[in-house]
C-alpha cells in the first residue's frame, strides 16, 4: 500500500504547460507574422532537429549551454542525446556544414521550441519555451548588426507590440580594456562581478589605477547617442577603443536604416553573452521587465562572422492583445457545400452539424440551438447564412 495521492492524467512536470486557445492561437499567428517578415527580408527558413548528438550540439559556442541541456542516451547507438536549450549553435553548425557552400551573405530564420534545465530568469517559469529569430551569416560590419536589428524592429512593429526598447552593448570591450591594463587575472571575476551590479564602490576599490575609466564607462549609459558622446570622451587602449567605435558604427547605422528606433547604450553590460563576440542587443518594451528578445555578433562553427536576434514568442504576445478567433459559422445537415467553402476561403470557421442523440432532434431548432452551444454567430443552411440573434 501506498499514502501517495492518485496521479492525475492533467499533472504534469514543472515548468511545461498545455497553451489553449487562445493563447495557442495567438502564438502560432503571431509566430507566422514573424516569419512572413523575416522571409520579405530574404530570410530563408530552415528547421534544426529537437535533438541533436551532445558531441555536435554542446561543441564549441554551444559548450556555453552544457549546464542548461537534458541529455537522453540513444538507444540505438549508445551515445548521448541533448535537447536544444537554444537554436542559434544548431544554425551555426548548419552554416558551416550543410550550407558550406551556399553564397554569403546566408540569412536564414527559424522558429520552433527548446528545452531548459531551468528558466533564464527568475521572472519565467517555463522550461519548454520558443524560439524564432534570423540569422545573418557571413559579413562583419556595422551595417549587417543594423540590418539585424532593423528587421526585427520591422517584425514588432508589424505585430503591434508598443513602445520598443532595443538595448546595446559590447560584451568584449571590459575584458579587453582588462587585459590591456593588465589587470590581475585573480582580480578580473571580482571586478567584473562589481561592474555587472553597479557598484561603482567596489570599482573604485578593485579598479587601481583603471578605477577612474571603469567609473566613467559606468557613468557612459543610457539613451545611445548621449552614452556614446560620453563614451567618446574616455581614453581607452587601442582595443577597447576598436570596440567602442564599433558600439558606435553600429548604432549610426541603425539609426539611418531606422531613425525612430529607442534605442540605449550600456557599454559594461556582459552578463549573459558567453559566446558573443561584438555587439549586443537585448529587447525590451518599455514598462515590463521580460526580455522579448536578444542577439548579437558570434563566430559560426567555423570561426565565420556571424549576427543574429531571436525572439520568445511565449513572452512576446504577452505583449500584445490576443489574436481574434475566426468568426464561427454552423453548418445545418442541408448547407450547400459551395457556399460552405467560399465562407472558409473568406476566413470564416465553418462548423459542420453531426448526427447525436435520439433521431428525432433534428430540424431548425435543434440546429439553431447547437450552433449557440458551438459558439457560432451565424447558420447556413441552403445557401442563405442566417445570423442568429
Amino acid at each position: 500500500m501506498t499514502d501517495d495521492p492518485p496521479f492525475s492524467p492533467a499533472l504534469l512536470p514543472a515548468g511545461f504547460v498545455d497553451l489553449l486557445t487562445p493563447d495557442a492561437r495567438t502564438e502560432a499567428e503571431g509566430v507566422a507574422t514573424l516569419m512572413g517578415v523575416f522571409a520579405s527580408h530574404g530570410y530563408d527558413r530552415v528547421r534544426p532537429p529537437l535533438m541533436e548528438f551532445e558531441d555536435t550540439l554542446l561543441a564549441g559556442s554551444g559548450a556555453t549551454l552544457a549546464d542548461q541541456s537534458f541529455r537522453v542516451m540513444d538507444p540505438d547507438t549508445r551515445k548521448m542525446m541533448v535537447l536544444r536549450p537554444d537554436i542559434t549553435p544548431q544554425i551555426a553548425r548548419m552554416a558551416a556544414t550543410r550550407l558550406g557552400a551556399a553564397a554569403r551573405p546566408l540569412r536564414v530564420s527559424y522558429a520552433g521550441a527548446c528545452v531548459v534545465v531551468m528558466p533564464a530568469a527568475a521572472e519565467e517559469s517555463g522550461r519548454q519555451i520558443m524560439q524564432a529569430g534570423i540569422e545573418l551569416i557571413g559579413p562583419d560590419s556595422p551595417q549587417a548588426d543594423a540590418e539585424v536589428m532593423s528587421v526585427g524592429a520591422e517584425a514588432l512593429a508589424q505585430l503591434g507590440v508598443p513602445e520598443v526598447s532595443f538595448d546595446l552593448t559590447m560584451p568584449p570591450l571590459v575584458p579587453a580594456l582588462l587585459e590591456e591594463a593588465n589587470i590581475s587575472a585573480s582580480v578580473r571575476p571580482v571586478l567584473m562581478r562589481a561592474l555587472d551590479r553597479k557598484d561603482a564602490a567596489a570599482v573604485a576599490e578593485l579598479g587601481g589605477t583603471l578605477s577612474d575609466t571603469l567609473i566613467a564607462l559606468l557613468r557612459a549609459a543610457g539613451p545611445a547617442e548621449q552614452a556614446l558622446e560620453q563614451l567618446a570622451h574616455i581614453s581607452l587602449p587601442p582595443r577597447a577603443r576598436a570596440f567602442s567605435e564599433r558600439l558606435a558604427a553600429t548604432v549610426a547605422a541603425l539609426r539611418k536604416a531606422n531613425p525612430a528606433l529607442r534605442l540605449t547604450v550600456d557599454p559594461v553590460e556582459f552578463r549573459g553573452w558567453k559566446y558573443h563576440t561584438g555587439v549586443c542587443v537585448t529587447v525590451f518594451a518599455v514598462g515590463r521587465a521580460e526580455e522579448l528578445g536578444r542577439g548579437g555578433r558570434y563566430l559560426s562553427s567555423d570561426n565565420e562572422p556571424a549576427c543574429g536576434l531571436t525572439f520568445r514568442p511565449d513572452v512576446l504576445f504577452r505583449t500584445i492583445p490576443p489574436a481574434q478567433a475566426r468568426q464561427r459559422i454552423y453548418l445545418a445537415p442541408d448547407a450547400d457545400a459551395q457556399v460552405a467553402a467560399r465562407l472558409r476561403a473568406e476566413g470564416h470557421a465553418t462548423l459542420a452539424a453531426l448526427p447525436s442523440g435520439p433521431p428525432h432532434l433534428t430540424g431548425p431548432e435543434h440546429d439553431r440551438a447547437e450552433a449557440l452551444r458551438l459558439g457560432c454567430s451565424h447558420i447556413l443552411s441552403g445557401a442563405t447564412c442566417t445570423k442568429l440573434d
